[in-house]
């Protein structure tokens, strides 16, 4: 479990609290809590909605703890992404490509980019996202519409400069 959700739970709070070393700590002690109550991880319906709200709920204390009052916490995120997935058979995509979504990326509103990230790169369901936000389902299906709109009329795809010269001419 731990080497499973570690990661993506880690970038979670990290995008909440933008502190490497906190971040760490925060999903350690979560799994630790995990640890000690481990007989009753049977009665949880969904263990990975649960870890993600669990790590929210601690980032959001620490959060707290430092005085980081007066702002919706939301508005804080800063997602990071490690990597956005394309089938490679529908589309080849060069490394200029990929600097330019994530570029477009990186320009979606706070709170769009963290669900975008959520749904996206850890691949949670609508429902999951909304669970761990405390927010609606349409919410969450309207925030991830505005993240590709803005991200499909911010890019700028033309095949001719993605596609190898010598793919164009085997095909």
């Amino acid at each position: 479990m731990f080497t499973t959700f570690y990661s993506p739970l880690f970038l979670f709070a990290k995008s909440m609290i933008k502190s490497k070393e906190s971040a760490e700590e925060i999903v350690s002690d979560v799994f630790i809590r995990i640890w000690e109550r481990r007989r009753q991880l049977e009665k949880i319906e969904n263990l990975k909605v649960y870890l993600y709200v669990s790590v929210r709920n601690a980032a959001l204390n620490h959060l707290s703890q430092q005085k980081r009052t007066g702002t919706n916490p939301l508005e804080e995120f800063h997602a990071e992404f490690t990597s956005i997935y394309f089938d490679p058979e529908q589309l080849l995509i060069t490394a200029d490509m990929l600097a330019f979504i994530k570029k477009a990326i990186d320009q979606l509103p706070p709170k769009c980019k963290i669900i975008f990230k959520l749904v996206k790169e850890d691949g949670l369901k609508y429902r999951e996202v909304a669970e761990i936000l405390n927010l609606s389902v349409k919410t969450v299906e309207n925030q991830v519409a505005i993240a590709l709109q803005k991200i499909g009329n911010t890019v700028s795809f033309d095949v001719d400069k993605t596609i190898p010269f010598s793919v164009k001419n085997h095909s």
